[in-house]
């Protein structure tokens, strides 16, 4: 056997041993593409920078470089390998450099195989080469977008200057020198390409590969598995069967803004995306329902569309009290929620029924209701138990429509006021059925006491309980 063949069928079968799934041999002849990721410093960061304002991404993977070969018949002996080297971050100038220095790594190795000790330098030894130091700084186009600057290529394209100028902390900066750019260098960027988003994507992607390898100690059955689920705001871990159960159970009971870390004192919330991997579709489906709901009502210029039917949020427009829904196109009034009725006064509602002297009552052509709640239950119970001869009379005396509306809707409110209270943070009704005074809203979340509705601190809420300072010292079964 040819001795090059047979160093380069060895130098392969190394390069498969050594770096498994980054390497991928060529599907015929002798060749192949190595993914080369850098091993980059603690901290290490990037920053964006736009005028007098800076932001620092810290991450821990880049995009890795990918050096695609081709083994000529005489390397090692005589020639070296064909390759292209391609980067999603670093510039056309950069690689070119890049490019140059592999040919020198080459020229002092001629006779043995070369492959590893390139891919050995660009993991190791690249960002010192270019004297790369964190943070790595990348500039900011006129649309506020991340990305390399074009200048640098359309001097290089001049076949300029010194080929030392092209490295720094920056990618791709106005302030490359020009090179001769090398054919061999392929930067993957283009020039409208948000780069900032294409880091932080990778090294998100990246980061939940490595997690998912490993086995983690579950902070709920404190056994060690693997598959386990990570909030991102605070780090703590927990196995996906555990994570999966306590999502159930809070989103089956509508509690959609609970599905917070399980560490006591932790705030943490999960994402979407950890959510639906870990529920069902159909559970899934109600969680994002109510999400949606739940931050509707917490909005103040939205409302629901009056029709039963549709009930589609709408956003309401400013000095008016007209709204149009986007679903149905009902045109309705925000006030007494029946179609708009332009300037003229809304229909009768209980609140102005019990009003006394209201003008809109001395228009009635029927007889005011009671103005208390004593005497509005004891008109019902008169209607509801009355014979036929006497319900028709009250509605005569009444109206009908007053009867079976106003005065339900007056008995509802009164319930209401008497069985339950208004949330201090988002006014939603909560009735207490049991347990201790340390209530949750199931709309916003809040926490807060039912004794004095003083809202109370989410890290710990029962230490309101425990202040002696306050009247509800103690009270917490009270």
């Amino acid at each position: 056997m040819n001795a090059d063949l047979e160093a380069q069928e060895d130098e392969l079968l190394a390069l498969a041993s050594i770096y498994g799934k980054e390497f991928r041999p060529a599907v015929s002849g002798l060749g192949g593409e190595i993914r080369v990721s850098l091993d980059l410093p603690r901290d290490f960061s990037v920053i964006v920078k736009a005028g007098d304002k800076h932001r620092d991404y810290v991450i821990s993977y880049l995009p890795p470089l990918v050096l695609t070969f081709d083994l000529p018949l005489d390397y090692p002996s005589t020639s070296s390998p064909k390759f292209i080297l391609s980067c999603k971050w670093l510039s056309h100038s950069q690689l070119s450099v890049v490019c140059k220095h592999l040919d020198e790594i080459w020229q002092d190795t001629v006779g043995s195989v070369v492959l590893f000790y390139w891919v050995q330098f660009l993991r190791d030894d690249l960002l010192d080469f270019l004297h790369i130091q964190p943070p790595l700084e990348i500039p900011v186009n006129d649309q506020g977008k991340a990305t390399p600057s074009t200048e640098g290529r359309e001097a290089g394209e001049s076949q300029g200057a010194a080929e030392g100028s092209v490295v720094g902390s920056v990618v791709g900066t106005s302030d490359e020198a020009a090179v001769c750019l090398d054919p061999r260098a392929l930067s993957m960027l283009a020039t409208d390409t948000d780069l900032l988003v294409q880091l932080l994507d990778y090294d998100e992607r990246h980061r939940l590969r490595v997690f998912e390898g490993q086995a983690y100690d579950c902070g709920i059955c404190f056994m060690s598995k693997l598959g386990c689920s990570q909030f991102r705001e605070c780090g703590h871990v927990y196995c996906n069967e555990c994570m999966s159960e306590y999502f159930t159970v809070q989103i089956r009971d509508g509690n959609v803004r609970g599905l917070t870390c399980p560490e006591p004192e932790c705030g943490s919330t999960a994402t979407p995306s950890q959510v639906k991997q870990l529920v069902g579709e159909e559970l899934f489906t109600r969680y994002d329902r109510l999400l949606l709901q739940s931050t509707l009502d917490r909005m103040a210029d939205v409302i629901y569309c009056a029709r039963k039917a549709c009930v589609a949020p709408v956003v309401l427009e400013p000095d008016t009290t007209a709204a149009l829904c986007p679903s149905c196109r009902y045109a309705f009034c925000t006030i007494c929620r029946k179609t708009y009725h332009g300037t003229s006064n809304c229909k009768l509602r209980a609140n102005t029924l019990l009003t006394s002297g209201s003008d809109s009552a001395a228009e009635s052509s029927y007889v005011g209701i009671p103005q208390t709640e004593a005497g509005i239950q004891g008109l019902w119970e008169d209607y509801a138990s009355g014979s036929e001869e006497r319900r028709k009379f009250l509605e005569k005396r009444y109206g009908k429509h007053i009867l079976n509306t106003v005065v339900e809707e007056s008995l509802s409110e009164g319930w209401k006021g008497q069985n339950s209270k208004e949330c201090p943070s988002c006014c939603a009704n909560i009735q207490k059925n049991g347990g201790c005074n340390k209530m949750a809203c199931l709309t916003c979340g809040q926490y807060f006491c039912w004794v004095c509705l003083s809202i109370l601190d989410k890290n710990n809420p029962y230490r309101h309980f425990e202040n002696p300072n306050t009247a509800c010292f103690t009270a917490i079964f009270h």
